[in-house]
């Protein structure tokens, strides 16, 4: 008997902020694995077409779908259109993210807050309401969270980056107690500073300085956080559940 998670049934994987960076090369792995891969983005369209086309260029299942997911409207009718493409979302990995801007605490504003929230609290909440039903009918499911260990660093700067994350573990932590007896697991990786197209601008004394705090004597790279992920959704993580797992080289302990 074929069963979601078996080597020759792998179930659709949505992965949100997939045009490039950690998402692109999440998508990349996963689809690798033999899941058709939903490569979802906000604006960078051109680009995240041309991650669908890689992997199908490889074998690969995917298409791209262009959806805010932290509107309602927008994050259900996604959801509806790869359910009607490519089958139910077995798999959910929840990596979009937006500006984060280093802003002194004295200076944080709700709006602020509200903006880091949207993405890691509020756009995961609207997802799984309209994955969860199937996810539930078929008795398996995968979400994993791209978190930071940045709630562990402290890095000045980030109240609201920080305690957005803060709350997007708990709300990781909470789903793995409740989704567990439905045959769901919910985890979060969280990835140290691993530079991707949206780090350009960080000068080379600053990337060989973090570099030289990180135990094992090197920066980390997308495919690092897309190995993770892979693990996690696969059969041989099939009882980790509720697990925060630092992908950092040991910079920031686990």
């Amino acid at each position: 008997m074929t069963t979601p998670g078996s080597a020759r049934a792998r179930p659709v994987a949505l992965v949100t902020g997939a045009s490039r960076g950690l998402g692109a090369a999440i998508a990349a792995r996963l689809a690798a694995a033999g899941h058709p891969v939903a490569v979802n983005y906000a604006s960078s369209g051109a680009a995240a077409e041309a991650v669908a086309e890689g992997i199908r260029a490889t074998g690969g299942v995917a298409r791209a779908y262009r959806a805010d997911i932290t509107d309602e409207h927008e994050a259900a009718s996604m959801v509806e259109d790869v359910r009607g493409d490519l089958g139910p979302v077995g798999v959910l990995v929840l990596n979009a993210t937006g500006p984060q801007p280093a802003i002194p605490a004295g200076e944080v504003r709700w709006p602020d807050m509200r903006a880091q929230l949207d993405f890691f609290v509020k756009s995961p909440v609207l997802l799984l309401g309209s994955v969860l039903p199937d996810m539930r009918a078929s008795g398996w499911g995968r979400i994993v969270h791209i978190g930071s260990d940045s709630v562990r660093g402290l890095p000045k700067g980030s109240t609201a980056y920080v305690t957005a994350k803060s709350a997007q573990l708990a709300l990781a932590r909470m789903w793995a107690a409740e989704l567990g007896p439905f045959g769901i697991t919910v985890n979060t990786v969280a990835p140290g500073w691993i530079p991707v197209e949206r780090h350009l601008d960080a000068s080379p004394t600053d990337l060989e300085e973090y570099a030289a705090r990180v135990p094992v004597n090197r920066l980390g790279v997308p495919d690092d956080v897309a190995g993770a992920v892979a693990y996690l959704v696969s059969e041989d993580a099939s009882f980790v559940n509720g697990a925060w797992l630092t992908v950092n080289g040991g910079s920031v302990p686990g």
